[in-house]
């Protein structure tokens, strides 16, 4: 078969088709090319002219093949090089010995290495990952890694390491610090990820919680809102504020400053309330004194909080309390550590059913006291209902310097405490207020008549009968256990009668007189607010009565006297 004729394709000028051959070397040329040049030089009618262009056809499909083929052998010299050549290890990279040379950890051995030209040795951060080929050049830059161990630290080694695993010292390494965290705040108990190998420490992470999950807001809480506690006040004063803000004075005379103070007695009596209101006060003198913007981190510690059933996990935790507090006294703050149920994690060593946790418990709270000066460093504030359970070694002298007793409010207290609770801003009873001649007055008024009410020696008062053992038995009165925290409850009961009131009516009445009698009597009806307990230890420490001939204790309960008369008459 004749190949079909193409002449037509090729009907150039031969001036045109020789000059654009001319213009190319012959080295350049392609077969295709020396064959368009021939063509061009035959004329149309010319029989060879014809036979070449079927050649030419044949060489254009046979150069086609060969490219397409060429392209082939190629794409599989390739894929042949990726699967035949070794993988590239990735390693973490430590540092430079010199300009030239890398300090490099690959698959747990270090390997000084030279680095590829391309890649700037001086652009390389401690911890990065770094790609090495099979010569342990490095080739490529990684960056850092997302992932990783994570660890806590135990102890800052100098600018640079960080002592990190578990607190009792088994299974610690110590890492240098990547380039990330170099110059990081970095303190015992922080949680810090490692590269694979522990070696480096490459990144400071936020606890589950809360670094500040301690911390509690302090309001604005001057001394005169905490009412009916003027002595255990004044102690305070004498204990904290004075060597705080008369510095010189005191060293002057040579006059120790005391590490902390205990606060005890019995619940409810504003133990917290006042630990608060040092807070803030202590803070607001310093201000007025140094000029400086200082500001209170009053860390309230629940006892409980700390106890922990992992071994050393609660001496941990007290390590990083006090940690926390340094910290923040080199910040500028004025730390304030309130440990509130001290008894629960400072008890005696033996008296506890943690005695386990606590026989090594107390001992690190006693050193980590030891590390502090004065007040100057951390203000401690312990708090208890039990002050009998502490462990002597807290309390004594050196640690613990000053005991005050908070003590349950007397008849002037209680009103001291009812005007802090009875504002002018809460609406009254309208009727009360005009025979009062005011709001003053009339909030005046009901206070006097709750008080006489409560402390009245009345029947319905009786709230506590104590048997001693020579028979003779006292009566306790609902005056006689009074508490902050009580009082507190009667308003906010009567709040709540008022309230329903007014929605029922559909007027805005106010509190009024019979609001704070029921609201008084149901307070103490329901006796729920002292524990159903025949312990007399116990009984004797909550209502804070000292009596060592005590036999029995029992709450009177309304009917009972009734009750007992009737069984008696049926016996008869």
């Amino acid at each position: 078969m004749n190949p079909p004729d193409r002449s037509h394709e090729f009907d150039l000028p031969y001036g045109a088709a020789g000059s654009a051959a001319s213009g190319a070397g012959s080295d350049e040329m392609t077969a295709l090319d020396l064959l368009d040049r021939t063509i061009a030089g035959l004329t149309i009618g010319d029989p060879i002219r014809r036979h070449l262009l079927a050649v030419r056809a044949q060489v254009a499909e046979q150069e086609e093949t060969i490219n397409e083929a060429r392209q082939t052998l190629e794409k599989m010299e390739e894929v042949i090089k990726k699967v035949t050549s070794p993988a590239n290890r990735i390693g973490i990279f430590l540092g430079t010995p010199n300009r030239e040379t890398a300090h490099i950890v690959v698959g747990g051995s270090d390997y000084y290495c030279n680095v590829d030209p391309r890649i700037s040795i001086s652009k390389l951060k401690k911890g990065t990952r770094i790609l090495v080929n099979e010569a342990y050049v490095i080739v490529g830059d990684l960056g850092f890694d997302h992932g990783g161990p994570v660890t806590k630290v135990t102890e800052v080694i100098g600018n640079d390491r960080l002592r990190v695993g578990q607190d009792n010292g088994l299974q610690s390494l110590v890492l240098a610090r990547g380039a990330e965290i170099a110059k990081a705040t970095i303190k015992t108990g922080d949680e810090v990820r490692v590269d694979p190998h522990y070696r480096m420490a490459l990144e400071v992470l936020a606890k589950p919680q809360a670094k500040d999950h301690y911390l509690d807001e302090v309001p604005e809480l001057p001394w005169d809102k905490v009412g009916g506690q003027q002595e255990a006040l004044q102690a305070i004063r004498d204990a904290i504020e004075l060597p705080l803000v008369h510095a010189e004075l005191f060293s002057k005379f040579q006059h120790s400053t005391p590490k902390g103070f205990l606060l005890y007695g019995p619940p409810g009596c504003g133990k917290t309330l006042i630990g608060k209101a040092c807070a803030w006060n202590l803070t607001a003198k310093l201000k007025e004194k140094t000029g400086e913007n200082m500001k209170e981190y009053f860390m309230h510690i629940k006892g409980p909080e700390i106890l922990n059933m992992w071994v050393g996990e609660s001496e941990r935790m007290v390590r990083e309390i006090f940690a926390t507090a340094r910290e923040k006294r080199k910040e500028g703050y004025l730390p304030f550590l309130f440990i509130d149920e001290a008894e629960s994690i400072l008890g005696t060593r033996r008296a506890s059913r943690y005695s386990n946790i606590l026989s090594t418990l107390v001992p690190m709270f006693c050193t980590e006291m030891d590390g502090i000066d004065s007040l100057n460093d951390v203000v401690i504030i312990l708090a208890s209902n039990r002050a009998d359970l502490i462990d002597p070694a807290i309390i004594r002298p050196g640690r613990i310097d000053r005991k005050i007793k908070v003590n349950r409010p007397t008849k002037e207290g209680a009103r001291e405490i009812y005007r802090i609770y009875l504002g002018e801003d809460l609406p009254y009873d309208p009727t009360l207020v005009k025979e009062a001649g005011g709001v003053r007055a009339a909030i005046d008024t009901l206070i006097n008549d709750l008080v006489e009410q409560q402390f009245g020696h009345r029947d319905e008062n009786r709230f506590l009968e104590v048997t001693l053992r020579s028979g003779r038995k006292e009566t306790l009165y609902r005056g006689d256990l009074v508490s902050g925290a009580i009082i507190a409850s009667v308003v906010e009961r009567a709040k709540g009668l008022a309230i329903k009131r007014a929605i029922v009516t559909g007027q805005e009445e106010g509190i009024s007189a019979s609001d704070l009698g029921l609201s008084l009597n149901a307070e103490y009806q329901e006796n729920d607010i002292f524990p159903p307990t025949d312990i007399v230890e116990d009984w004797l420490k909550l209502i804070d009565y000292d009596a060592e001939n005590v036999v029995r204790v029992a709450p009177f309960k309304p009917g009972r006297e009734e009750k007992q008369a009737k069984t008696n008459r049926a016996i008869i």
